[in-house]
């Protein structure tokens, strides 16, 4: 099950960017494009044979995991400026774009690399589970490392997500205010993220169905947006929703 929907969600995010490329082109909103680009990126080196694959010719040393974390920070980054824009949300851009956020960026990028360098990483493992039983030292450092790399999506989520909420209640046209309550879903379930440690073992498997529902109502949620815009352009008199 839990493959079915991370190839599923793979799929999704890879049709979501390939759509974009005729804007990316016209050089219209290329932020989108990037974002799901590296959402994509990020899914597939989320799925245990790629990754074992990819950190493999990266030299075995999880370098791999290193790289998703930061591909996700830019994924949510690019994908978070353009839902506020598109919904007008100046408070969360400036959130995400202000001193604040830059200085949570640069904080929770340098305390897991630090957390990265102090392990013991040999041996590419998914998930970094074996990296962490390895000894006790490497499991804490493994549990700050994860912390860290949930914390900026947290962040950067909840900054946006009154914004979101303000346009489901709003007077926006019906699409776009169900685009924005599937983003809202998305951005609540990010930050629930930061309760994994607290999940027992035999129920890890609501960590992949939390990580991938977010992702899957980001990518629907954009795709509504588009069509909105699609539809509205197609429309004459003035148009209520914001440009795309």
């Amino acid at each position: 099950m839990i493959e079915i929907l991370q190839w599923t969600t793979l799929i999704a995010s890879g049709a979501a960017a390939l759509s974009r490329i005729p804007n990316l082109v016209r050089r219209k909103n290329p932020s989108i494009f990037y974002a799901l680009a590296l959402l994509t990126l990020a899914i597939l080196l989320s799925i245990h044979g790629p990754y074992m694959a990819i950190d493999a010719a990266l030299g075995g040393t999880n370098l791999a995991n290193l790289l998703l974390r930061f591909i996700i920070f830019g994924a949510i980054y690019f994908l978070a400026l353009r839902i506020a824009a598109g919904f007008g949300d100046s408070r969360g851009r400036q959130l995400i774009r202000g001193s604040i956020g830059t200085s949570a960026l640069a904080l929770i990028s340098v305390a897991m690399l630090v957390c990265f360098a102090l392990m013991d990483t040999s041996g590419s493992s998914a998930g970094m589970a074996e990296v962490a039983a390895k000894n006790p030292r490497n499991a804490l450092l493994v549990e700050y490392y994860g912390a860290a790399g949930r914390a900026y999506p947290a962040y950067v989520c909840l900054a946006i997500l009154p914004g979101l909420l303000r346009a489901v209640k709003g007077q926006l046209p019906a699409l776009l205010r169900i685009s924005a309550a599937l983003l809202a879903v998305g951005t609540i379930a990010i930050p629930l993220s930061l309760l994994f440690p607290a999940i027992p073992p035999e129920l890890g498997f609501l960590r992949f169905i939390i990580n991938y529902t977010a992702i899957l109502c980001f990518v629907v949620g954009l795709a509504l947006i588009w069509v909105a815009g699609s539809r509205a352009r197609r429309k004459p008199g003035p148009v209520s929703a914001r440009r795309r």
